[in-house]
């Protein structure tokens, strides 16, 4: 007798059920979609006992004849493809023909269809590969009703997990589909109780529906369409910070997918507005050529391949940062206290809206004691709450692909258009402007005052211009009149023979000479008379301590190094001429907000809140 034998079909159905169903949310997320697929114009989700009990799913779609009823149980059976070629044409949700067939074979299973054009539907039920059918007068389209999930398969019904967490997963995929589809009614009723109802609406209401106003009220929009791709959505302000990598929505084509390459392609756009451990909520809807992706990657259809990744990752990550750019990241001082100690506490906000989110929780806001005289400082410690480092967790889920220079074609600006905003533009033919204590820069500006660190500001210059470098062969050297010779550790040494490559594209014209010492012949022009040896011994240290606490990637972490150690000190005297020049060039990068390390470069203190302070009241 042969030992090898063909499975009975509802046994190959509870094994195909694994894949497809793996809870009671993969049920609501299939009938969903079959659902929109369908056409409907509205959809309504029952659950009770967290799907376990029921799942039912109601559309008032095309609806099904009773031929096409019976056949959609059936393993592959599908409306949506006829051949292999119509996987790179694909403007459905599902294809495989495989859900209904698995959710039948490990539920009891029943559909209630009747199509627009007709007055008499079907109603089939399925129990264990068996299945009844009846005619009757139902609702025009289709609602499908799944009871007692796994009743046949305890073993996967044992491993089920809380009615707590399993009704999480479901009313996060509900939502996820329903944000898509902001034509499209939804509603879900949890144990005989309506918990959403969204009506058909704008995207921006069904945003604020889902996440409520207050994440509405924190989103930047971002829109560009290309030839290969049309990006729309929103994304997070800087004041608007996750803890939470579930918190970002890509849709492809309106399906929810996920993608480790347009997550980072959106992270590195943050460039400094994002700790670690900090992730940006976004949404972003791509459209683009079915036949340019591949949701055929895995049953759940949640993973995708694109096929151009560099252009779709360059292009996203462009998109993105143009967007951030067009929202004004400057820190707003406003002074509040309690009655009889006006000026016991600071508080820093966005002159442009009130920001509705609190600083996060695991922030240390400090409170000020009443000072003696009327005089309000602000700290340091003040200014580090504001924005903080580049998230190194984005460099865990890079793409294999090298990550492009981040200010890689783009458009350069004016040496004229020196902009604080796309409204607000800094007024430097005025006599004012002056150097506070040798750390801070005051400058007018149309709402106000600007306040900028010197020593930020020129981190930032120089770190954007230690980039360009890095990514070109043009250095740029000051050669030394006496070169100086440096012994270093066997670690320093290394580490300098690893970068030397690195540090020529800077400007530190260096030569290996006998064991551990190096001669430097030349440097780039910012280092000053006689600090050579020791700007570049700080540079190494600095690197490498870039290197064990942020892992960045090589270039990066010498530009910020570089910038670092480099850039001029608080204390270090300016001249007006040299303030001026510090903060066109400012301007003229592209991200003037934040240093390379997040901290903000500059604060801004408006006209009205002077106005509050001197009692003025017009």
């Amino acid at each position: 007798m042969s030992k090898i034998k063909i499975l009975a079909e509802n046994i190959i159905n509870k094994i195909a059920a694994g894949e497809v169903v793996q809870r009671p949310e993969s049920v609501v997320k299939e009938l969903m979609e079959n659902s929109i697929d369908a056409g409907s114009s509205s959809i309504d989700v029952i659950i009770k006992d967290a799907g376990k009990s029921l799942i039912q799913v109601a559309d008032d779609g095309s609806g099904m004849s009773e031929e096409d009823a019976l056949l959609a149980f059936q393993r592959h059976a599908t409306s949506k493809i006829s051949r292999f070629e119509d996987l790179s044409e694909l403007q459905s949700y599902g294809f495989r023909g495989e859900a209904l067939s698995s959710i039948s074979g490990v539920s009891l299973f029943e559909i209630k269809t009747e199509k627009q054009d007709e007055e008499i539907g079907t109603h089939i039920r399925v129990e264990n590969g068996t299945y009844s059918v009846e005619k009757g007068s139902f609702s025009k389209g289709t609602s499908i009703t799944v009871k007692n999930l796994f009743f046949n398969v305890p073993a996967r019904r044992n491993f089920l997990k809380t009615n707590a967490t399993e009704m999480k997963h479901i009313t996060e995929t509900f939502r996820k589909i329903a944000l898509s589809h902001p034509e499209m009614a939804f509603r879900m009723f949890n144990d005989d109780e309506l918990i959403y109802d969204y009506k058909k609406c704008e995207v921006e209401k069904r945003v604020a529906e889902v996440f409520g106003e207050e994440v509405s009220g924190s989103v930047i929009p971002a829109k560009e369409n290309t030839d290969l791709i049309n990006v729309t959505g929103f994304l997070a302000k800087p004041a608007y910070l996750r803890k939470n990598k579930g918190d970002q929505y890509l849709y492809i084509n309106r399906r929810f997918v996920s993608s480790r390459i347009i997550n980072h392609a959106v992270f590195s756009a943050y460039e400094n507005l994002i700790e670690k451990g900090d992730y940006p909520f976004f949404i972003l809807f791509l459209e683009l050529n079915p036949a340019k992706v591949d949701v055929n990657v895995h049953p759940s259809k949640l993973e995708v391949k694109f096929d151009d990744e560099k252009s779709i990752y360059s292009l996203v990550h462009a998109i993105v940062r143009k967007s951030l750019g067009s929202y004004d990241l400057t820190p707003v001082a406003r002074f509040t206290g309690s009655e009889g100690d006006p000026l016991s506490r600071m508080r820093i906000g966005n002159d442009s809206e009130t920001i509705k989110r609190p600083i996060p929780s695991d922030y240390h806001t400090p409170s000020f004691k009443p000072p003696k005289r009327p005089i309000t400082t602000i700290s340091d410690d003040e200014l580090d709450l504001l924005f903080s480092g580049i998230n190194d967790e984005i460099k865990k889920t890079a793409p294999e692909h090298e990550v492009p220079h981040p200010f890689q074609n783009q458009p350069q600006k004016d040496e004229t258009e020196i902009l604080v905003d796309a409204s607000e533009e800094l007024i430097l033919n005025t006599p004012f402007i002056v150097s506070l204590h040798n750390k801070y820069i005051l400058t007018p500006i149309k709402s106000g005052v600007m306040i900028i660190d010197q020593h930020i500001a020129h981190e930032r210059i120089l770190y954007e211009r230690a980039l360009k470098f890095l990514y070109s062969d043009s250095p740029i050297s000051q050669q030394l009149l006496f070169p100086e010779t440096i012994n270093l550790d066997p670690g320093d040494m290394a580490v300098c023979k690893e970068l030397l490559p690195q540090l020529r594209k800077l400007g530190f014209d260096l030569r290996i000479f006998t064991g551990n010492s190096i001669v430097i012949d030349g440097v780039p022009p910012e280092i000053k008379v006689g600090q050579e040896k020791t700007i570049l011994l700080d540079i190494l240290e600095e690197y490498k301590k870039n290197q064990i606490e942020k892992s960045l990637e090589i270039r990066d972490n010498l530009a910020k190094s570089y910038s670092c150690k480099t850039a001029i000190k608080a204390g270090d005297r300016l001249e007006k001429e040299e303030l001026v020049s510090l903060v066109e060039q400012l301007f003229a990068t592209s991200m003037p907000y934040v240093c390379p390390h997040g901290r903000p470069v500059m604060i801004k203190l408006p006209l009205t809140e002077l106005d509050r302070r001197f009692g003025r009241t017009s």
